[in-house]
């Protein structure tokens, strides 16, 4: 994968502030750190993204920047959760606005001869097994959650259906990280409504960075912007 410098520099940063986060959300007695660390991870994305976006049309710019903002929101919430259990809705709700927000800055480079036919298939029998395991343990939460995995679905597909329309770089990265996301959310689901699973902060964490890490990357690498629009293809 080729990076510019600003990239290469911003990825040693990267790194380290998970491994910062990894680490104050491990130990009870670096709590107020980790208030710190875990919402560095997007703000540090924020800063690269508003640095090196420049080449962007405006609408992709402040389509992602909201996306981050409210990933940052959903982080924050998050972390309230032991304090006040209806944090948890507002941050998946949060969340969900991420996911959309970033829905719609794939589908500005939608590959329209792309079929996403095979690959929703693969996405619903997934989706399928993870529901049949959370069913019984989603009460009252039911209806926001399947919601939530919809939109979610919705956003791995759109990644998918950037095949074709720019260059292969940007399209990995985002489609990785779409997959990244989809991973990360399936085992924060898992480990709340159908058992604990071992480690799942860091692989959750992990996974979450890496998602959005790539994604904003790859929505970097995308071609120059056109005068006729925001999709160079036409």
């Amino acid at each position: 994968m080729k990076l510019t410098n600003i990239e290469k520099q911003f990825s040693i940063l990267f790194f380290i502030i998970v491994l910062f986060e990894l680490i104050t959300g491990s130990a009870e007695n670096l709590k107020t750190a980790h208030f710190i660390a875990k919402p560095a991870i997007v703000i540090s994305l924020i800063f690269l993204f508003v640095k090196t976006s420049g080449h962007l049309s405006k609408n992709i710019k402040s389509l992602t920047l909201l996306a981050l903002v409210f990933s940052l929101l959903g982080d924050v919430l998050l972390m309230l959760v032991d304090q006040s259990p209806p944090f948890f809705t507002v941050g998946l709700i949060a969340f969900l606005l991420a996911h959309i927000m970033y829905i719609l800055v794939f589908l500005k480079h939608r590959n329209q001869k792309q079929s996403a036919v095979g690959f929703i298939i693969v996405l619903v029998i997934y989706a399928s097994g993870l529901f049949y395991l959370l069913k019984d343990g989603l009460g009252e939460m039911f209806m926001p959650v399947t919601i939530y995995m919809l939109i979610i679905l919705g956003m791995a597909t759109s990644a998918f259906l950037r095949q074709g329309s720019l260059n292969t770089l940007s399209f990995k990265l985002v489609f990785i990280g779409a997959i990244f996301f989809m991973i990360s959310d399936s085992i924060l689901a898992l480990n709340k409504f159908y058992q604990p699973i071992p480690l799942s902060n860091i692989s959750i964490m992990v996974t979450y960075a890496l998602a959005q890490y790539l994604i904003v990357l790859g929505i970097l690498k995308t071609p120059l912007k056109s005068p006729q629009g925001d999709n160079p293809s036409k």
